[in-house]
């Protein structure tokens, strides 16, 4: 599959095509930024509850992050171009719904519906990068994923505060869900015309059992860590974070019964088997564990510890992302020489970012935004040295047949540590806070923050070993 795909890609044409697939990555990544500035005055708007607004944001990552393996799946068997144009369509349809909804439970549904719709878009992404881009090149086009990466969160911020600050057409906060519409038109069009086509896999299907299971594990597990917090972190919380656990164990068992039977197992199993890819999962996931709770922090600290008021707190966060986005575009060249030796000097440079940031806050009784912003700039070239080429290192000694399932797995884990890195470290810096004040919880949380990275350090150098071994 992986030559006829290759025979079909001109070195120009493929190039073209990376363009498209990370369009759409760029539109899934602004639209988790964008709604976020939008939430107020959606709030006012749908005369919504907090538990609802909450909802808004909570059930789109829950969606995703349990369906992701399953599409990244589906791709596998009906081909990447036939399962990313369902994602993008469907991704444009459920914006227009959530454009058009008019109570908060009608938004929460669509935004269930627009997160199972990005599950079948967003893992068609690395799979195309990964198959398309074998040579000398993979450097570079999984540099220019990062930068994208880094420029959706910053234009998410600023498109969502534009857009319902101009009131575009007396839209109101709908223009943010609109904004899709058109865009995601575009990217069918363009994808029907130039993505190449992968011949289905005879004799295959969907291990359906396999995807309700996984769903339901990890709907467990991820679930009361975005609501634990409201819910006081209940002992009903954790039993509930306890039979996830044990659904995902079963969930391997019944994988490994399809496979006995005869069947296609929802994830390759041969990628069990995969020490490097294993390991680069590990490192994954504990990257990803400091990666959005560290804006958190860095959010509650300014406004609410040095009561800096939310515009001027925002604004900081601007030189990071621009930092993110030149080395997101170093690391590609970087990476192709060094290997995941930039990985490790970019964790190093997140670690020296956070001690000046601590200092910062020792030497100085009230950092203004300009120091704060400056000081995370180091931060931000670290995580920018780090993203880019990440998702192509964990890939690296994956079978091209298995793409898609990997991509899956991949988005998977990134999302788990994105939500149980807010939940946790948030409820660490929250306890601490009441106790103490908010310099000793963020003290404690840039510690939490050195930690991760630390031992994300330690699965790299161990995922080194095994590519060295293979």
């Amino acid at each position: 599959m992986h030559q006829i795909v290759t025979k079909q890609m001109d070195s120009t044409r493929r190039w073209w095509v990376l363009s498209v697939v990370v369009a759409a990555q760029f539109m899934f990544g602004v639209d988790a930024f964008v709604v976020n500035v939008a939430i107020p005055t959606i709030a006012v708007d749908l005369r919504a509850t907090p538990a609802q607004i909450e909802s808004v944001i909570a059930i789109y990552l829950i969606a995703y992050a349990t369906l992701v393996v399953a599409g990244g799946r589906l791709g596998d068997i009906h081909g990447t171009k036939n399962v990313f144009l369902a994602g993008v369509a469907g991704f444009t349809l459920t914006s227009l719904w959530c454009a058009l909804a008019q109570s908060g439970p009608e938004l929460i549904i669509a935004r269930l519906a627009q997160g199972a719709t990005a599950a079948l878009m967003v893992p068609q992404v690395l799979a195309t990068l990964h198959v398309l881009f074998t040579d000398e090149s993979r450097s570079r086009a999984f540099a220019i994923y990062g930068i994208v990466l880094g420029l959706a969160g910053a234009a998410g911020f600023m498109l969502g505060g534009l857009l319902v600050t101009i009131d575009l057409a007396h839209a109101g906060w709908r223009s943010v869900f609109f904004v899709n519409v058109p865009f995601g038109l575009v990217i069918i069009v363009a994808a029907v015309r130039i993505m190449p086509s992968v011949p289905r896999r005879a004799g295959t299907r969907l291990d359906v059992a396999g995807s309700f299971v996984l769903f339901a594990g990890l709907l467990c597990l991820i679930g009361p860590l975005l609501f634990g917090h409201d819910a006081g972190w209940a002992p009903w919380l954790w039993g509930v974070m306890a039979i996830g656990v044990a659904i995902l164990a079963a969930f391997l068992r019944l994988e490994h019964a399809v496979a006995r039977r005869g069947g296609m197992p929802l994830i390759d199993l041969t990628l069990l088997s995969d020490a490097a890819f294993l390991r680069g999962l590990g490192a994954a996931l504990f990257f990803f564990l400091a990666n959005l709770s560290f804006y958190l922090i860095m959010t509650l600290f300014m406004q609410n510890g040095l009561k800096i008021p939310p515009l001027a707190a925002s604004s900081a966060f601007v030189p990071l992302a621009l930092a993110f986005v030149v080395a997101s575009r170093h690391s590609g060249v970087r990476a192709r020489h060094r290997g995941t030796k930039v990985l490790i000097e970019g964790c190093a440079l997140q670690i020296a970012g956070l001690a000046v940031l601590a200092f910062l806050a020792v030497a100085t009784d009230a950092p203004t935004p300009p120091m704060l912003a400056l000081t995370m700039i180091i931060f931000g070239y670290g995580q920018g040295l780090v993203m880019a080429p990440l998702s192509g290192a964990v890939l690296s000694t994956v079978n091209p047949v298995a793409a898609g399932s990997a991509s899956g797995m991949y988005g998977t884990t990134i999302q788990i540590g994105n939500a149980a890195g807010v939940a946790a470290i948030g409820a660490l810096y929250f306890a601490i806070e009441s106790m103490h004040s908010s310099r000793a919880a963020f003290f404690v949380a840039l510690a939490s923050f050195a930690t991760l990275i630390t031992i994300c350090v330690a699965f790299l150098t161990w995922m080194r070993r095994a590519h060295a071994r293979s």
